[in-house]
């Protein structure tokens, strides 16, 4: 199974009218909220819960792979 923790992604943030919208790329989560602070932040706990919810379907790997993710194999030393 992937290591959630060890997934790297882009966020964008930008202002739409009175609203901040985050995007995580290339997963295609998205959030909006107030603040750029907040709008990373809700992204982050976006991008986990689509991660855990893909995780305990049993999907994860197939939509990570979709996504352009590829495995590693690293090893600690």
């Amino acid at each position: 199974m992937a290591n959630t923790s060890q997934i790297d992604y882009t966020v964008q943030i930008w202002k739409e009218k009175d609203q901040y919208v985050a995007h995580a790329m290339p997963l295609d989560v998205m959030s909006t909220v107030n603040s750029p602070e907040e709008a990373r932040t809700s992204v982050d706990e976006a991008v986990r819960a689509f991660l855990d919810t893909l995780a305990g379907m049993g999907t994860l790997e197939e939509v990570l792979a979709e996504s352009g993710y590829r495995p590693t194999n690293k090893e600690s030393g």
